[in-house]
């Protein structure tokens, strides 16, 4: 643990910790194995069943990405333990990816059928995350600062982060951090997608009053309830692309990272980033030599996330899809490419598959499969059929954690 965890731990009269989201299990674990004897709960919140833990823990099964009863009960375990604390007392929240709909607690006068409602609308309509998270944190009773400013002691956050940019107060939906959004600006994203007339009244009705100030506004930088409290984010998506920079310099590829995050609809992500790549130097020297034999391989790697705006009854996931847009254009970097696109939760929208892989084999594969229609396959925003036909789907299973997407494109060998 890092040395100033470590002397609020030795500290503390007493020690809570609450991990809430995806990583729960692993981190929650990691914790209790190395925490003082101070430690009083321990609690575990994910969408998968309770890992091997100690006794002393106790975990909520709850869902994702449209929180359930089971989010309520969860969300209200964890606020009890934060209001039950003195002054003396942590509270750590390990959090990590998924935890906004695995811990959620509506205000008065929403019911959760409203909040699902309104999460469906926006998932359905590829709300950006921090558009979904505003509304989320001015529908919560847990959620934009609230958790911590419902502890009386100090709280000290370790997050994972599934968020470009690693925006604290987006990382499930900022529990613990101060909120710089606003009821008015909940109101703008519902008026963006779909308009409020498309939202439960109730939800509507609540930011309105929000907005004129019969509502307490969240926590805001400065508010002293959040004086004590500190986040820090302890991976993220540069991670995995680290890592994967790593495998790939192993295997002898030379590698170019992309820093500029991919984000946006996915079939217009993957079209960037064709672009992006076509323009690299050593692309364009590789293709005008004489032969690449002999050559190292080029390795390029970027990380993100996108959104899908989903019609119809097709299956897949923004993962999936944005590998099929790739086949549109792979074939233009040359005949010995290969790229895929995964989440690192290993769950790619609702089907069991990570993500896919795509090379210039694909559409003639296709064809073949009588699946060639590669278009009416993104219309249809039916990559998961495509790519199953062809036996190119990746399947990880879940991996315990989420620090977002990450694309990988393979030139030569």
């Amino acid at each position: 643990m890092a040395p100033d965890v470590e002397r609020a731990l030795r500290g503390a009269a007493a020690v809570d910790v609450i991990a809430a989201g995806k990583a729960a299990g692993p981190m929650l674990g990691a914790f209790v194995a190395a925490a003082p004897h101070s430690l009083r709960q321990a609690i575990g919140m994910a969408a998968q069943d309770a890992p091997a833990l100690p006794p002393l823990a106790r975990w909520h099964r709850t869902v994702h990405p449209v929180p359930d009863e089971r989010s309520v009960a969860a969300a209200r375990d964890a606020l009890d333990t934060a209001t039950a604390a003195g002054r003396d007392d942590l509270l750590v929240l390990l959090l990590s990816g998924g935890a906004s709909s695995i811990m959620a607690l509506p205000v008065d006068g929403v019911t959760l059928a409203d909040k699902q409602q309104t999460s469906k609308q926006l998932l359905s309509l590829g709300a950006e995350i921090h558009d979904l998270n505003t509304v989320r944190k001015h529908l919560s009773s847990i959620k934009g600062g609230r958790l911590a400013a419902a502890h009386a002691g100090r709280t000290i956050t370790l997050a994972l982060s599934d968020v470009v940019g690693d925006d604290l107060s987006s990382i499930g939906s900022g529990p613990t951090v101060p909120d710089r959004t606003t009821y008015a600006d909940a109101l703008a994203v519902l008026d963006s997608y779909g308009g409020r007339s498309a939202f439960p009244t109730r939800v509507v009705q609540h930011l309105m009053r929000g907005a004129s100030g019969a509502v307490p506004e969240s926590p805001k930088p400065g508010d002293p309830r959040l004086a004590r409290s500190h986040a820090t984010v302890i991976g993220g998506i540069r991670t995995a692309m680290n890592g994967a920079r790593d495998a790939a310099e192993s295997l002898g590829y030379v590698v170019h990272m992309i820093d500029t995050p991919v984000t946006g609809e996915a079939s217009v992500a993957a079209a960037e980033l064709l672009e992006y790549v076509g323009r690299i130097p050593e692309l364009g020297e590789r293709s005008s030599s004489r032969g690449s034999a002999g050559r190292p391989g080029l390795c390029i790697i970027s990380g993100g996330e996108t959104t899908v705006r989903t019609a119809g009854s097709g299956k897949g996931g923004r993962n999936q899809e944005f590998a099929l847009a790739l086949t549109r254009g792979l074939d233009q970097l040359g005949s010995d490419v290969v790229a895929a696109s995964v989440g690192t939760d290993g769950v790619d929208g609702p089907t069991d598959a990570a993500g896919a892989l795509v090379d210039s084999t694909t559409v003639r594969r296709a064809i073949a499969a009588g699946a060639g229609d590669v278009e009416r396959y993104l219309r249809e925003h039916n990559s998961y059929l495509f790519f199953d036909r062809l036996g190119d789907l990746i399947r990880t299973g879940p991996t315990g954690t989420n620090v977002g997407d990450l694309h990988v494109v393979l030139v030569g060998s």
